[in-house]
Order: structure tokens, then sequence, then C-alpha cells
């Protein structure tokens, strides 16, 4: 009898190590996996103080909460279904779908550039305070879905070989940790400046500190908004670069990586960094290409549309 309790015991113990195992290796894979799609979740975190900022200060970390969920509701109830339903059964799908993900995010960014260019706002920005909260919400929910949804399929991109429970623990973590990370954060940056307009009420250093945070927060939002534009390019070429060589077309990136290997060579002790800084620019330049040509097809398609309409 004690013999076969402590056979049950040691069977226990070997099944809760092998679980710890897994649990480890499910949360390196979670991170590195999402760790692929950080430049769409610093795009996320850029866009998303847009919807709030014309509102009150008390509805700001509301509105958030709101499209947090709704994020979440994405990606539980929508993204992580359809993206397991599709590593199972059409994984070869998976390249051309995050491709064309490539190149929206190759879009957005060269839209935000041909905004800035063009001194006017993307997307009609400018409109969102005349909207209700409600109205805010749904679209901040509907820009969600499409990044959400490009980092669930970059995440799986990195997991396709692991076993279905694998790939279903991976992504439940990855979609959990981003939409926390990015929210909190929202919602940290949102209210950083009413954090320092409180600190510039009391006296010495901490008010100086305050006024100072006041100051900054204009331009910690225009160094994020520029981030987030760069990492869109830079994510979205970087796909596309890396699709078009596993579709069989690999003269693009074998020249890249052709330069990134000579630059590598030539500066020694920092060949690494270099290395990856030719294939970041490389793939930021491919992306705004791209994106431009998509923006020139977009503007020429709206502009026919709004022509037939007059002439209606």
């Amino acid at each position: 009898m004690a013999g076969g309790l402590v056979a049950l015991l040691d069977d226990v113990a070997v099944l809760a190590r092998a679980a710890a195992a897994s649990v480890d290796d499910i949360g390196a894979a979670a991170a590195k996996a999402g760790a692929k799609a950080a430049g769409v979740v610093i795009d996320d975190a850029a866009v998303t103080p847009q919807y709030v900022r014309d509102l009150a200060a008390e509805r700001e970390v509301p509105i958030i909460k709101r499209i947090a969920v709704g994020s979440l509701r994405n990606k539980f109830l929508i993204i992580l279904p359809a993206v397991l339903v599709l590593s199972q059964f059409v994984p070869w799908l998976l390249t051309p779908i995050l491709m064309l993900g490539g190149a929206y995010l190759c879009y957005e960014g060269a839209e935000k550039v041909w905004a800035k260019l063009a001194h006017h706002d993307a997307h009609g920005a400018g409109d969102e305070a005349a909207l209700d909260e409600k109205t805010l919400v749904s679209g901040a929910v509907r820009t969600d879905l499409i990044l959400s949804a490009e980092i669930m399929v970059i995440t799986l991109n990195e997991v396709i070989n692991e076993t279905f429970w694998s790939r279903l623990a991976i992504l439940a973590v990855v979609a959990l940790v981003m939409t926390v990370v990015v929210y909190g954060a929202v919602a940290l940056i949102v209210k950083m400046d009413d954090a320092g307009l409180r600190l510039a009420q009391l006296s010495g250093a901490v008010a100086s500190f305050g006024r100072g945070l006041v100051k900054a927060m204009p331009l910690v939002l225009t160094v994020l908004t520029v981030v987030g534009t760069a990492a869109m390019l830079w994510v979205g070429g970087h796909i596309l670069l890396v699709g078009t060589d596993e579709l069989g077309l690999h003269f693009l990136y074998a020249a890249v990586h052709h330069v990134e290997e000579a630059a590598h060579d030539a500066t020694g002790a920092l060949g690494g960094l270099v290395g990856w800084l030719v294939n970041t620019v490389a793939s930021a330049i491919l992306g705004l290409v791209v994106g431009a040509l998509v923006v020139a097809v977009m503007t020429l398609i709206a502009r026919r549309r709004k022509a037939g309409s007059v002439t209606g």
C-alpha cells in the first residue's frame, strides 16, 4: 500500500514537472512570438489615444476600458478560432494572408506619411471629436480588429509547427498579454498630463516635475506616432520581404540578405547591429514603396467613385 502511494506520488511529481516545463515553454514561445508582433503593438498603442484626445478627462479611462473589452472579444471570439482553424486545415494560406496584412500595414504607414506631408488627417481623424462615445468605441474596435488579426497571424506564423493545444495556449497568452500591455500603456499615456497637473499644484521639485510632464506630453505623443508609423512600414515591409521569398520569388530577399551580410562583415564587432539596421531600413523602404502604391490606387478609386456620383 505504502509502495503504491509512493509510486503514485512519484508519478504526480513527474507530471507536475512536465506541466511546469510545458508552461515555461509556452511562456518562452509566447514571448518570442509576441516580440515579432512588436511593431503592430506599437502602432496599436499609438493609434488608440487619438480616439479619446477630445473627450472629457473623466471619460478617457472608461472609454479605453470599453475598447479593451472589445479588443478581447475580437481576439478570443473571432480571430483566435479563425486562425486555429486556418493553421489546422489550410496552413498554406498563412503566408498569403500574412502578406495581405503586411500590405495593409504598409498602406496605413504610407497614408500617415502622406497625410503629414499634405498637412491633412489620415482617415479624417479630425472628425472624431464630433462623434458620440458609442461610435468612437465602435470605430476603435474595428481598427483593433485589423491590428489584432495581424498580431495573431504573426504569432501563429512563429508557432505553426507546435501542436494544436500548444498553439491555442500560446495564442491565448499573446492575446491577453498584448491587450493588457497596449491598453494599459494607452491609459497611462492619456492620464499622464492629468497626473502632471496635479503634481504641478504641489511645491518644490515635485511641482517642477509636474509642469515638465505636462509640457512633455505633446512631444511624447508625437514621438509615439512617428515610432508607430515607422514600425508599421518596417513590419509590413519585412512581412512582404520574407513572404515573397517563401512563395518562390527569391531575388528581393536575396538582394537584401546580400547587402546585410556585406554590412555585417565590414563592421566587425558592430556587425550584428549594423546588419539588423540594414535589413530594417530595407524593409521600411519596401514598406513605404508598396504602401505608396496602395495609397495611389485607393486615391484613384476614391476619385473615380466621387466623379461617378457627381455625374450620376
